[in-house]
């Protein structure tokens, strides 16, 4: 049994981790780390978890810990995944791995020297809406992928609405929130790297203090691919999808861009449309704690990858830049 420890009792890890852990077979959650023991012991009652902790070297010391989870805001991601290391736990960090890409190297260099698995909470890759299109497009279903449209543009519920919208110091705003998000699925679908962007960002009723709460832009990929997208705090009605356009047909996937196993597939070719049949949905989250078990395990390798996670914040950092200087950017990824 590999044993879980949480490191914040945020909304992602009550809705989702925990029970995506403990779900597993092979894994369970046996202690928490809150900065709020109110919250702490809600969690103690709801989860039944062993310890709740307020500190975090005691946390890391607990008996027979095996891997943590760290799911704090993003400024804590790179200290926490720093000491982690050091006490040699596995880490299963949310993304954005940190607040720059000289910080997530950082922690990316200790987990490896420390030799334990590394991986980010990209979760919609374990999706089986995206796992096929990756395949359709590796079947070469529309020949060469020419453009790519991402609607990822939605009402940010109430709750959400702290530090994403008015918190400059956790990287709050829509672009480390949600376009990195597309970018590691675009990475995994089209199984190619983002070379430039080009983007524009606004406020547009939720962002405090100037941050963004919504963002248009486009990438380019290294084989010419070009992507499109628009990722929105603001934005009710819309629903969230993806195209794919190519040589010999496009891919229409609808409800995609979600935490919940849903959406479907059409193939379109010239007039006629044809429905994708896709394997039975499962949760993306017990996926991706399956997959990074088995890494623990050494059996393969996390869903999404220490290396995916710069690589997705190289460009959302790209796509701040761009829209902070009204500029196109190059990605820089060393």
């Amino acid at each position: 049994m590999i044993n879980w420890g949480i490191i914040g009792a945020s909304t992602i890890a009550k809705q989702w981790m925990i029970n995506a852990i403990n779900h597993c077979t092979d894994s369970q959650v046996v202690a928490l780390l809150s900065q709020s023991p109110e919250r702490g012991k809600a969690f103690q009652e709801q989860f039944q978890i062993q310890r709740i902790y307020s500190n975090l070297h005691e946390f890391l010391a607990h008996p027979d810990l095996d891997v943590v989870y760290i799911g704090t805001t993003n400024e804590y991601h790179h200290p926490q995944t720093l000491a982690s290391a050091s006490a040699q736990k596995h880490v299963l960090c949310e993304k954005p791995l940190a607040l720059s890409l000289s910080d997530a190297k950082q922690m990316v260099e200790a987990c490896s020297t420390a030799g334990v698995v590394m991986g980010t909470n990209h979760h919609l890759r374990n999706a089986v809406t995206h796992r096929k299109l990756r395949q359709l497009i590796q079947e070469n279903a529309i020949g060469e992928p020419l453009a790519v449209r991402v609607f990822h543009a939605v009402m940010l519920p109430p709750h959400l609405q702290t530090w994403r919208i008015n918190n400059p110091n956790a990287g709050a705003g829509v672009i480390l929130d949600i376009t990195v998000h597309d970018t590691d699925t675009l990475r995994f679908i089209l199984d190619d790297e983002v070379e430039s962007v080009i983007a524009t960002s606004s406020t547009q009723g939720l962002g405090q203090h100037g941050i963004d709460d919504s963002v248009m832009g486009v990438m380019k990929f290294h084989r010419g691919t070009l992507a499109q997208f628009h990722d929105s705090f603001v934005i009710g009605h819309a629903g969230t999808g993806l195209e794919i356009h190519g040589t010999e047909a496009s891919l229409f996937a609808t409800d995609v861009m979600t935490q919940r196993p849903i959406g479907s597939i059409m193939l379109r070719r010239n007039d006629h449309i044809e429905p994708i049949e896709l394997p039975p949905p499962y949760n993306l989250y017990e996926r991706a704690v399956h997959s990074f078990n088995q890494a623990v395990l050494g059996n393969g390798q996390p869903a999404a990858t220490d290396h995916d996670g710069l690589q997705s914040l190289a460009v959302a950092l790209a796509v701040k830049q761009s829209a902070d200087t009204h500029q196109m950017i190059r990605v820089q990824y060393a």
